[in-house]
């Protein structure tokens, strides 16, 4: 309970200080979220998110220095499937209470409380559940690119994890989630 207080008020603090610098917001329609999750073989999916909203603060300079960045849990795909080999199946599955309990929790947060020199500082809300993350976050002459890791058990998503389950073999899978965002701000 007590870092979802603590994110509660640093999301509060950031939407109030915006009105003491430019204020941008995400252009949801050109802007993606790419995932990618593997097995232990190697072996993965991968797949999209849609942003539904966000609140960027930007510095004299015109880089990032703080933002709000919501997505839409409820529009995530799977991309290297097709519906002959079971895309509904996995998505389903991504959306199930095993994974990412979107009927529960449909949105998920990333709040950025600074960055310097590209790298990013904030905190990183699934399911409820939040933690600090720290991740590269570098303007590019279509407006912003974000890579990011995070552990997916730290947010109880623990499905077919080595650090919850035993003698998986090759049906382990990995615990880091990879994340890659093209930011365009409207």
């Amino acid at each position: 309970m007590k870092v979802n207080l603590n994110s509660a008020f640093l999301a509060f603090s950031l939407m109030f200080s915006m009105t003491l610098a430019s204020q941008n917001t995400l252009n949801t329609l050109e802007s993606s979220l790419k995932w990618e999750g593997k097995k232990i073989t190697g072996s993965g999916h991968n797949g999209s998110l849609t942003f539904s909203d966000s609140e960027i603060k930007i510095g004299d300079d015109g880089n990032i220095i703080s933002g709000v960045f919501t997505v839409d849990m409820t529009t995530l795909s799977c991309d290297d499937l097709t519906a002959d080999s079971g895309k509904a199946n996995l998505e389903g599955h991504l959306k199930s209470d095993d994974f990412f309990s979107v009927e529960k929790f449909n949105t998920a947060t990333l709040t950025i409380s600074s960055v310097e020199n590209n790298n990013a500082t904030g905190v990183l809300t699934i399911k409820d559940i939040s933690h600090p993350i720290d991740f590269m976050l570098v303007k590019t002459k279509e407006g912003y690119k974000a890579d990011l890791v995070f552990d997916r058990t730290k947010y109880n998503v623990k499905y077919a994890s080595g650090n919850f389950f035993k003698n998986l073999g090759d049906k382990l899978i990995l615990d880091e989630i990879e994340l890659s965002a093209q930011l365009k701000l409207k």
